[in-house]
This record gives C-alpha cells, sequence and structure tokens, in this order.
C-alpha cells in the first residue's frame, strides 16, 4: 500500500510538473495546454501592454514627435529638417489595438497639427510607403477618421514620383518637396528588389478606398516588371535596376534586401480575399524554389534552415541566416492555411500534400528560430544573423560572429509565433513568446533615476557583466512599438483581435482588411510564356481523382483561347517557323490584347 501510495503521488507529481512547465496534450489535431489558463495569458498580454504604455509615455515625455529616441540619453532627434512622424504613425495602430485612447487622442492632435511632408528632403520610398503610408491607412480603418485617410493620400502624392522610371521599378527614394525620383547612391543605382517588391499592398488599400486605380496600376506594373525576368525557380536576385527592369547581379536571399517580396507574393493574393490567382502561382513557385535549394539542417539537432545563395542557383550555399528571416515560417503556415485554423483547412477540398509540406516547414523553421533566442545562454535574446553548423563533428547548431551579435528587437520571429499560435492553437507557441517577452524585459528594459521606463537596442546578446547586464545601443526602434509589442500581444488575446480570415498585416505590421476585386481593381496583366520552364498547373479549389480525368486540361484556358484566336486573325503563326519566333509573336499579340 505504502508502494502504491508512493507511486500515485509520484504521478501527481509528474502532472502537476509536466503543467508547470507547459506540458501539452494532443486531442483532435488540437492542443491543451495544462499550465496555461486564459487568466495566465491575460496576464501576460497585460504586462506586454504595461511595457508599451510605460515606455510611450517616456518617449512623450522626452522624445515626442521624433523620429529617433536615445532612452539612455532620454533625447530625440529627426532624421532630417523636420519630423516625419517616423516614431507616432508607425505606432499609432498598436495603440488603438491596446485601447490606449488617452495616448492616441495626443498622437492624433500631433499628426494633425503638426505633421506636414511638404519640405525638401530624400525618403526612402520602401520604408515611408510600409511605416508611414501603412501606418496611416491602418489607423484611418481601426478608426474610421479621415485625419489619417486625408494625410495618407498627402503622403502618398508625394511619392509619387518615385515610380516614374522607364521600367515602373521605383527608384530607392524621392524627394519630398519637388517629387523626383532619386537612383540608390551605391549599387550602381539599383533599387532592391525586396522594397520594390513591398509597396503593393499599402498602394492597392489605398486605390480601394479613394477609387483612385492609378495606385493600383502603379504597383502592378512593378510586379508585371520584376515577373518578366523569369526569375528560376521563382528566386529573385536581391537588386533590380530601375532603368530597364531587369535584375541585378545573382545574390539570392530571404533575409535583407529580398526578405518581403516572397511575403507580399501570398498577401496581395489573400489581401483580394484570394482572387489575384497570379499571385498564388508566383508564391508557390518560390516556395518549391526555396525548398529546393535554400532550406537544409543543422548539425547535431537537425535544425531546419535557410541559408543564402550567394553567387545564385548552382553556386553553393551559405549557412548564414539572418533574424529577419524568422518572418518565413509565419508565412508559410499563414500560406497553407490561408487564414484558417489547421483543423478547418484539412478539411477543405482544397487541402493537398503540398499544403502539408508547406504546414510542417513553416513549424519547423519557427522552432529554429525559437532556438535562435533559447540557446544564446547569456541573455536568451537572438542576435541579428546566425551561422548554422552543418559539421558532424561540432556540437553548437550554430555561431554568432562578432560583429553580428546585436539585437534590434526585431519582430519576426513573435510574428511567426503569432501565426502559429492562431493557426494551431498549440500553447507552446505562447511559452515560447513568453520566455522572449520577458528576457526582452529582464535585458532591453532601461529605468531612469525617476523610475520612467524605456527599452533599447542591444550591441551584443552573448555577454554580461557581472550584474548581468547587457550593453545597451541607446536606440529604440519604432519597429519595436509597432510590430514586436504588437505581436505579442496579439499572441496573448484570447479575443481573435484582427482575425486572420478577415485582414493580412503589412510587412510593418499593419492591418489592412481584406476586399473582393472590381472591374476597375483587379489583375492588369498575364504571365509571359517562359521557354525555360514548363507551365506550372494552377492548384485546384476542389479535389480531383487524377485517374479519372479523361485527359489532360490546359494549363489556363483563357490563354490558350487567345491563342487560337490569334492564329485564327494571323495565320502565319501556324507555319513552321522556329518556336522562339512563335512564342515571341504570340507574347506581343497578348501584349495588344491586353492594351486593348
Amino acid at each position: 500500500m505504502l508502494f502504491k501510495a508512493f507511486i500515485y503521488g509520484l504521478g501527481l507529481y509528474a502532472i502537476y510538473h509536466f503543467a508547470q512547465s507547459g506540458g501539452l496534450l494532443n486531442i483532435g489535431g488540437g492542443s491543451i495546454g495544462f499550465g496555461a489558463s486564459k487568466s495566465h495569458w491575460a496576464g501576460v498580454q497585460a504586462e506586454v501592454r504595461q511595457a508599451m504604455l510605460d515606455s510611450w509615455h517616456t518617449y512623450e515625455k522626452y522624445g515626442w514627435g521624433y523620429d529617433v529616441y536615445h532612452p539612455i540619453k532620454q533625447t530625440g532627434e529627426n532624421m532630417g529638417k523636420r519630423p516625419l512622424g517616423w516614431m507616432i504613425v508607425d505606432s499609432l495602430d498598436t495603440l488603438m489595438l491596446m485601447d490606449a485612447k488617452e495616448e492616441v487622442n495626443r498622437a492624433k492632435k500631433w499628426i494633425k497639427e503638426d505633421l506636414d511632408y511638404v519640405f525638401d528632403q530624400d525618403v526612402n520610398v520602401f520604408e515611408t510607403t510600409i511605416r508611414m503610408l501603412g501606418g496611416l491607412l491602418s489607423a484611418f480603418h481601426l478608426s474610421q477618421d479621415d485625419v489619417y485617410l486625408d494625410k495618407a493620400v498627402h503622403l502618398a502624392n508625394l511619392l509619387h514620383g518615385a515610380y516614374k522610371s522607364p521600367s515602373g521599378i521605383p527608384y530607392a527614394s524621392v524627394n519630398l518637396e519637388t517629387g523626383d525620383g532619386i537612383k540608390n547612391h551605391v549599387n550602381a543605382g539599383a533599387s532592391s528588389t525586396a522594397e520594390a517588391g513591398t509597396v503593393q499592398l499599402e498602394m492597392k488599400y489605398l486605390a480601394k478606398l479613394t477609387g483612385e486605380a492609378d495606385w493600383w496600376q502603379l504597383a502592378e506594373k512593378v510586379m508585371q516588371a520584376l515577373e518578366a525576368n523569369k526569375a528560376r525557380d521563382g528566386l529573385v536576385p536581391i537588386f533590380v535596376n530601375p532603368e530597364t527592369g531587369k535584375f541585378q547581379g545573382s545574390y539570392i536571399r530571404l533575409g535583407s534586401r529580398g526578405d518581403s517580396y516572397y511575403e507580399y507574393l501570398l498577401k496581395q493574393y489573400l489581401q483580394t480575399n484570394s482572387q489575384e490567382l497570379i499571385y498564388w502561382e508566383m508564391y508557390r513557385e518560390s516556395v518549391e524554389g526555396v525548398k529546393k535549394h535554400l532550406v537544409k539542417e543543422s548539425y547535431p539537432n537537425k535544425l531546419k534552415f535557410i541559408g543564402e545563395l550567394e553567387k545564385g542557383i548552382g553556386g553553393g550555399l551559405s549557412n548564414k541566416m539572418d533574424h529577419l528571416v524568422c518572418f518565413y515560417g509565419g508565412l508559410l503556415a499563414l500560406g497553407a492555411t490561408e487564414g484558417k485554423t489547421i483543423q478547418e483547412a484539412r478539411k477543405l477540398p482544397n487541402w493537398n500534400e503540398e499544403r502539408e509540406a508547406d504546414f510542417k516547414l513553416g513549424e519547423d523553421l519557427t522552432y529554429t528560430c525559437y532556438k535562435m533566442y533559447h540557446d544564446v545562454p547569456a541573455t536568451g535574446l537572438s542576435p541579428e544573423i546566425v551561422v548554422f553548423n552543418t559539421d558532424p563533428s561540432k556540437n553548437e547548431d550554430f555561431y554568432i560572429k562578432p560583429r553580428d551579435r546585436h539585437n534590434l528587437q526585431r519582430p519576426e520571429t513573435v510574428e511567426s509565433l503569432f501565426y502559429l499560435y492562431r493557426i494551431t492553437g498549440d500553447n507552446k507557441y505562447r511559452k515560447w513568446g513568453e520566455e522572449i517577452f520577458e528576457n526582452f524585459m529582464k535585458y532591453t528594459k532601461v529605468v531612469n533615476l525617476d523610475g520612467e521606463v524605456s527599452f533599447s537596442s542591444l550591441q551584443d546578446v552573448s555577454q554580461v557583466n557581472k550584474d548581468k547586464v547587457a550593453k545597451f545601443a541607446d536606440n529604440t526602434e519604432s519597429f519595436w512599438w509597432a510590430e514586436t509589442l504588437k505581436y505579442l500581444y496579439l499572441l496573448f488575446d484570447d479575443t481573435n483581435k484582427i482575425p486572420l480570415t478577415d485582414y493580412v498585416f503589412n510587412t510593418e505590421a499593419h492591418p489592412f482588411p481584406k476586399f473582393d476585386l472590381s472591374d476597375h481593381l483587379k489583375t492588369g496583366w498575364r504571365r509571359k510564356i517562359d521557354e525555360n520552364q514548363p507551365p506550372r498547373m494552377l492548384e485546384s479549389k476542389v479535389k480531383i481523382d487524377k485517374q479519372k480525368l479523361p485527359e489532360a486540361q490546359p494549363v489556363n484556358k483563357p490563354l490558350e483561347e487567345e491563342a487560337k484566336e490569334a492564329v485564327k486573325e494571323n495565320p502565319e503563326l501556324a507555319k513552321d517557323e522556329n518556336i522562339d519566333e512563335k512564342r515571341e509573336k504570340l507574347n506581343k499579340i497578348i501584349e495588344n490584347l491586353d492594351k486593348n
């Protein structure tokens, strides 16, 4: 009896310990966390909100209106002659989602009375679009206050000149006063591919709100120019020439200058309620390209990671991975389910092995990104870049180069945790997020002599002093408020704020509502025929028994019909001539059809 009592007590202790450590049971495809009650997560969410408000109030006191804030010195500065609203506009919808009414009212007053974009200042088109234009549009949606929409339209008009390049690829910068587009001062004038391909959600939503199709057309012209390069396996080099529209160099990566191009392929498709299939096809091609050329496993723990192709496809894979790449796990999960829960998505007719594989890779990559925090012993915070180990003789999965040890409080890992939790309901993603948040609180919090709180980037996550204090970089990035704290707040939310079935987040975490295409706001271009790649069959929305198909079906019926009509009107196309000449003629005819 004593032995049975001992075993029984041991079992109860094991269950209690398992629950306290966030143990999970899988039931019917879902997950239940024993030690993670709603009240617990509500408490963590309240801590995130308090961190936002405490640091925001300190910024209001010492750096109000400035574009850059130094929390140690307690001073601010602008990036130009006058403020651009970098901190206030970028953070506004976070305050709205957190129901911080007084803070929102003060921010609105500043935007209305003090923010004026017309002055002699060169600004980066991409950063201004995703942060300022995106922030204003999201604030308008959440509040329906015309102050924000009027300011957004005003800013968009000032950015218009950036798109007046021969190819339609935007120049890297634009002068707000003259409206002149300005080439990149380095990289032989090339624009970043990610920057050129990451303005579409903002411009399309602006077109939807105003009815001005010009913004839509400019955004789509960029995508048409990028696609015309026919990137092999959907993987694009990180630079593109705005004069010619051609890619420059061969460097391929999902980190800086490449990342959000791939993100916006999927999100343009989702933004229009999954109606623009051209972007779904481009997204799926890129995913297969990533799987084929960029994914690798580390030793000894087989962590999935995404490397870089410094010399392009066929040139050997570098094991370097930016923290920026950590957005991709959440993106894959979002693409697989289109915002539905995994349980719902797996019951749909369009669920297939491809989507299942995408989802699994998304889970694996998100775990790797969590380990980039958890396995840094000094602080539990990820560095900017790691290099993964693929040598079986070594015992660590990754190492950090000295120049890559800094932490900017980036959002990409908690962004993926948010997506994976919303889609799976698995509390392990909340546990990982809570751990990361606690380490941010422990090592990046700055408290002045008056007890006022700020947060700062770190110079080195791998070292702390004898008092367990890390070395601050004395800078608060706007995306700490706009993205990192927002995604953490939503991760711990139990009310389904901003449901993934109804919204898309831009790359700066500003939520936009989905909408339907219309007669004047719709896909205005078609992909050209690429003789180097076989046509890809668009995914069917209905499960089909392939064995019962009577014969192969056309890949793109409208395009095939146009081709037949073109041959009828131009019999010379049917002549026995070089296949490349036929393709060229057919593409020209399709171009004319599109123009008319």
